[in-house]
């Protein structure tokens, strides 16, 4: 039927109006027939059937956004502060002292050993009556001829530069990974001030010295580190280090390295003391003069039998003093 209205050019509108004969008023064939027939059609526009318009639809480009997913920040490392020691006041009529220049290079030079080095000690009693015999006998004329008192100090200094020349690995340093081996025998000497402080003059190729040549040694360095007159190389390129404890009556001690040597030896008090004596007729009791030996060192480089070794040569050297030595 629509094709007919289209064929006869008769539009919409006037399909509208034409009445229908069939089955509920529905326009037939027929009756569009009629209506041309009839004369009644316009010939206007032809009908054009209404297409079902096609709506594509429209996707809506929804651009996808990805939320961010929360990362996790890594907590910044805390580092370890340690609280910071409330500054004590002065109270009760406490004094507070400053630290000296000297004083403050100490602290870091001490502090700075003990965290370098691994020490360890060992520890020798010494019969030296020997030696206190010997002294005793020579110490006058010594002075009158010198002009120096003989003290017990160059004695052992004596002692320890036969026994490092015995054991050069004792004579050594360690930088990073590499050994230093001396080759000269330098032996600091610990001297303490007047204020308190501590200071270490060097006696240079300490083994090339007679034992004369040893106490003016000793004794020039001491009279000039009590009197702050000594020079800067005085001071400098020890390679072992003697300290004498006992003038303050240490019994023993247990000294820190001073850097970078590897060993240290602290000298005890002498005292008299009781002791079993062998002889060919057998042991008996009798008052000897002894001391201890501590031997600080370094154990990265020196292991306990060197360390003993060592000390042990020096025990031995004063306790083999000649009495008849002539000086």
């Amino acid at each position: 039927m629509k094709n007919i209205a289209k064929q006869e050019g008769i539009t919409l509108a006037e399909l509208d109006t034409i009445n229908g004969t069939g089955s509920e008023g529905r326009v037939t064939k027929n009756d569009i027939l009629d209506y041309i027939a009839s004369g009644k059609a316009s010939g206007g526009q032809p009908f054009e059937e209404k297409k079902e318009e096609h709506v594509t639809p429209v996707v809506e480009k929804v651009e996808q956004v990805t939320k961010p997913v929360p990362v996790k920040e890594e907590e910044p490392k805390q580092e370890v502060v340690k609280p910071a020691l409330e500054k004590e006041q002065p109270s009760n009529g406490d004094e507070h002292i400053p630290l000296t220049r000297m004083g403050k290079l100490i602290v870091q030079h001490m502090t700075a050993s003990v965290a370098t080095s691994a020490h360890v000690q060992s520890f020798v009693e010494v019969d030296v009556t020997n030696v206190v015999n010997w002294r005793n006998k020579v110490k006058d004329a010594f002075e009158k001829r010198e002009g120096e008192k003989l003290t017990f100090t160059p004695i052992f200094m004596e002692a320890v530069a036969i026994a490092l020349k015995k054991y050069p690995m004792v004579n050594i340093s360690l930088d990073g990974d590499t050994i230093i081996k001396k080759k000269n025998i330098n032996i600091g000497m610990a001297a303490a001030l007047a204020d308190g402080n501590l200071i270490v003059p060097v006696i240079k190729n300490a083994d090339q010295l007679n034992l004369v040549g040893m106490a003016k040694a000793v004794n020039d360095l001491a009279k000039r580190a009590r009197n702050n007159a000594l020079k800067p190389d005085e001071v400098k390129d020890g390679t072992y280090t003697v300290t004498n404890v006992g003038t303050f009556g240490s019994v023993f001690g247990t000294p820190i390295i001073n850097q970078p040597q590897v060993g240290i030896l602290a000298l005890g008090a002498i005292r008299k003391m009781p002791a079993v004596v062998e002889t060919k007729e057998g042991d008996f009791i009798a008052i000897r003069s002894k001391m201890y030996l501590s031997h600080s060192y370094d154990h990265r480089v020196v292991n306990g039998a060197l360390g003993g070794m060592f000390v042990k040569a020096v025990a031995d050297y004063l306790e083999a003093w000649d009495v008849n030595r002539e000086i």
